[in-house]
């Protein structure tokens, strides 16, 4: 499908608003050593296994090669009725991809500042911890290895419906007011004062003595008031200056919705309980939605080719173009495991490989069994993955509604495909040699 060019006034805006003129670098497969045809056979298989499955209505794949990109293609539709084909420029909801295209690079550069250390309790920057016995010593480095203890997650939507199914009114209106600005959708409005009774249940939530891997998004939720906090600015506006302008991810963001793109979004769920219609150009996730719209753990989409410029700045350390964004020894800290004698595999925010991946079948594998020690990434529960690897250069981005229209579609999970995919790129044939 021909990508739809990004019109001159569009162009004019984005430079006036600081977003830098960065277009990713594209080049056939061959171009690059690969055999264009067995990679196009690989892939489209895959997907339309995927499709003919519904494992998910429709999705893109990219992969760049050495900084270029050497494959990008869309397939099937928004939703099962085969009616809004998936275009190359689409918007996705990036669900927990956010962890680390939102707050995660921030934390970076606060670390870079020394406004941040990984080693101290984290009750040092986030006050109410400190009156928390279970907490105050908690590190920053526990907490984004999900070695702290944490529970999983809070389902906050149970504080906002009654056991009826009825909505609490004075945690939400149909109309905005001056004590009513959060929007979680359409006709949907969130009391301010909500955000801080989340925190609140956050800073008590249990925490367990055993300290082991226990996957945790409950900081997400916090770390832009902390960001703000330490910085001084607005969370969104922080990230824009200081990664998503200078990288050329326009279209990276929160509130797509209200930001008047021409990109079209791609739905998500039809919600039963909480929005009662099709989520659509509104993050999916509950407790995204109960702040907003605006969270660390969920709330930002992108197109395929804005995620890629992200996951390059990873991959080639915190540079791009020569600008050093975040220190190089900053980001591969992160992206290093953190505590393999506990069995976790994970960075700093980032997911890794298992750790003994390369001895696995690519059933067992995740990702795929050849991606390097040194490569990382992150999923999302709207049916995303991307994954960069500095060793082989390759970057990898999956991008799906597999929630449409129920998130009891696991069909993705269960048949490998995106661990699969990505292998396709570390197998194929070779006309000279490269891999």
């Amino acid at each position: 499908m021909k990508k739809i060019s990004i019109s001159f006034f569009l162009i004019i805006t984005l430079i006036q608003l600081g977003f830098a003129q960065r277009e990713l670098i594209h080049a056939s497969p061959s171009q690059m050593g690969f055999d264009k045809a067995y990679i196009e056979h690989k892939v489209d298989s895959l997907m339309k296994m995927g499709i003919d499955s519904l494992a998910f209505p429709g999705a893109q794949v990219l992969v760049a090669k050495n900084d270029t990109v050497i494959f990008h293609k869309a397939y099937g539709y928004h939703t099962y009725d085969s009616i809004q084909p998936v275009a190359l420029d689409d918007l996705y909801d990036l669900a927990s991809v956010t962890k680390i295209a939102g707050p995660l690079p921030a934390l970076m550069k606060l670390v870079d500042e020394g406004k941040l250390d990984l080693d101290k309790p984290f009750s040092t920057y986030w006050e109410p911890w400190r009156k928390q016995k279970d907490k105050k010593d908690l590190t920053l480095r526990e907490i984004l290895a999900h070695q702290a203890g944490l529970i999983p997650y809070i389902v906050f939507l149970n504080e906002v419906i009654k056991k009826n199914g009825k909505i609490k009114r004075r945690f939400v209106h149909d109309s905005s007011n001056k004590r009513y600005l959060g929007q979680a959708y359409e006709g949907i409005y969130i009391n301010n004062r909500f955000e801080r009774k989340m925190n609140r249940i956050i800073d008590r939530s249990e925490v367990s003595a055993e300290k082991k891997y226990l996957y945790s998004g409950l900081t997400f939720l916090i770390f832009p008031s902390l960001i703000e906090q330490l910085t001084g600015k607005d969370y969104q506006t922080y990230l824009e200056e200081n990664f998503y302008k200078p990288i050329g991810a326009y279209t990276l963001g929160y509130l797509p919705e209200v930001k008047n793109y021409p990109n079209t979004i791609v739905p998500t769920e039809v919600d039963s309980l909480f929005r009662k219609t099709l989520v659509n150009g509104w993050v999916h996730d509950e407790n995204a939605a109960l702040k907003g719209g605006i969270s660390g753990n969920a709330g930002l989409f992108a197109t395929a080719d804005d995620l890629a410029k992200l996951m390059l700045l990873y991959q080639n350390y915190g540079n791009v173009d020569g600008q050093q964004l975040i220190s190089a020894e900053t980001v591969k800290e992160f992206a290093d495991v953190q505590f393999p004698e506990n069995d976790n595999r994970r960075g700093l925010g980032f997911d890794k490989p298992l750790l003994n991946n390369s001895e696995l079948s690519l059933a067992d594998a995740y990702p795929s069994p050849l991606a390097s020690p040194a490569s990382f990434g992150h999923s999302g529960f709207t049916g995303t993955f991307v994954w960069a690897d500095p060793e082989n250069k390759l970057t990898y981005i999956f991008l799906s509604n597999r929630v449409y229209p129920s998130r009891d579609h696991q069909k993705l999970y269960s048949l490998g495909i995106r661990e699969a995919l990505q292998d396709v790129f570390y197998r194929p044939p070779s006309k000279e040699g490269v891999n």
